[in-house]
């Protein structure tokens, strides 16, 4: 009789299910959780792939960044895995809301929150994957000479400190090199916000080479110029540099918009005096391997440009040459200066810069260089980073060796540059032979 009664039909018409039977789904139903869920799991993961950086994984610890560099790096990681992870959490309490109540509202935050997860996957992933790219490299081929780069980077930081009239904390990490074709060398200076961060502030200088730098060891001066853009920071110069070439080239009679004019290059100025007094009249040769070029790209003035117009570039370090006491440097480089562009002009630009350029040269020279700051420890910066003719003789010396094949000694990693120009130069090896025992010493000295 009760089977008789389970099989009448429902007072609605309906029939009525087994007994034990599963509760039949809405159509979709299964599919719509299993989607709701996954958007969860997706994020989740993404989370966990952005993981902080380990030391093991990128090659020969010897060529690959540093402790520092990862550390600093995975601190900063760590200001966007915060909001990612939180925005994760979201997703995943937003997408079991939906399973237990897969009404309108509840899918509506989910989706919601799926979008500002995955906001904060791309924004971390980009900067994630910029500096994957750049440790990625120092497991390639170009690895020893990246390296090589550094360690001649992280000489100039090592002498600048060791030269200052007093205690300043030491910055860290040092520079780190990188290569990166089809543009010129640049910098990215430590504590400033960079764009393919996302505007967050760049944890160390980082130094732009492209390979056909990298191959040519003898215009390597570049290293050396883009460390001086950091160098000015680091030594808190940058706002002291500018002050006083003002005031000096106001005082001096220059006329007002000709002294903004200076005031503007002062950075790439800076950079080439500041290179200079590291590397010694070599730079000065790595500097014309980049300035001589046809006479419309090196008269040409640009009201925008910050860096100085390339024929009055050159002047500027001819005459710190001689205020070094380096004459003889300083002659045959103006000589040569004057043989490739015999005509004085500049194009474009207010004649009063040109006509006033001989006087404002030395005082920009004087007042960058030649002038005692309280950053410095009331030290000038050619008392700071001291190049004199020992140094040049070391240079000289350190040349003939690299040029033998045999260790150039105790030099100064900074010094080699100017030694493989000078050996170069005399016709004491062959290019091929030269790039190759720079690039060891180098890169021996890193282990």
């Amino acid at each position: 009789m009760r089977a008789a009664v389970r099989a009448l039909p429902a007072a609605s018409g309906a029939p009525v299910p087994p007994a034990g039977a599963r509760r039949a789904r809405p159509s979709g139903g299964r599919e719509l959780e299993a989607w709701v869920l996954s958007q969860a799991t997706n994020v989740e993961r993404h989370l966990d792939a952005l993981r902080p950086f380990r030391w093991s994984e990128f090659g020969d610890p010897a060529t690959g960044p540093s402790r520092a560099h990862l550390a600093a790096v995975n601190r900063m990681m760590a200001t966007l895995r915060g909001p990612l992870s939180t925005a994760t959490r979201v997703a995943r309490e937003s997408a079991q809301e939906a399973v237990a109540r897969p009404e309108q509202a509840e899918l509506a935050r989910l989706l919601l929150a799926k979008s500002r997860a995955q906001r904060w996957v791309r924004t971390t992933e980009r900067v994630w994957d910029f500096y994957l790219d750049l440790f990625n490299q120092r497991q390639g081929a170009f690895a020893p000479w990246l390296v090589a780069c550094d360690r001649v980077a992280l000489d100039c930081y090592q002498y600048a400190y060791l030269g200052i009239g007093h205690w300043r904390s030491i910055p860290t990490p040092p520079p780190f090199c990188y290569l990166r074709t089809g543009s010129g060398p640049a910098t990215s200076r430590r504590g400033i916000p960079l764009r393919r961060l996302g505007n967050r502030l760049n944890p160390f200088p980082l130094i732009q080479l492209p390979y056909h730098r990298l191959v040519n060891p003898w215009t390597l001066g570049a290293v050396l110029h883009e460390v001086s853009h950091n160098l000015q920071n680091d030594l808190g110069l940058a706002r002291a540099i500018p002050l006083q070439v003002a005031a000096r080239l106001v005082e001096a009679g220059v006329p007002r918009a000709v002294t903004g004019t200076w005031v503007r290059w002062n950075r790439e100025t800076f950079a080439d005096l500041s290179a200079l007094l590291l590397g010694g009249p070599a730079v000065a040769g790595s500097l014309f391997d980049v300035i001589g070029r046809t006479e419309l790209e090196t008269t040409v003035f640009s009201p925008r440009a910050v860096h100085p117009v390339p024929y009055l570039r050159a002047k500027i370090s001819v005459e710190l040459l001689r205020r070094m006491g380096f004459t003889q440097h300083a002659d045959a480089y103006a000589a040569l200066w004057r043989k490739l562009y015999p005509r004085a002009k500049l194009i474009n630009a207010p004649p009063a810069l040109l006509k006033t350029a001989d006087k404002a040269i030395p005082v920009v020279v004087d007042a960058m260089c030649f002038t005692s700051f309280p950053s410095l420890g009331h030290r000038p910066l050619a008392k700071a980073l001291r190049f004199e003719a020992k140094e040049q003789a070391m240079i000289e010396e350190a040349a003939e060796r690299l040029a033998d094949g045999v260790s150039p000694g105790v030099v100064p990693e900074r010094f080699l540059i100017g030694a493989v120009r000078y050996a170069l130069e005399e016709g004491m090896a062959p290019p091929k032979r030269l790039s190759g025992f720079f690039m060891e010493e180098l890169g021996r000295r890193s282990r």
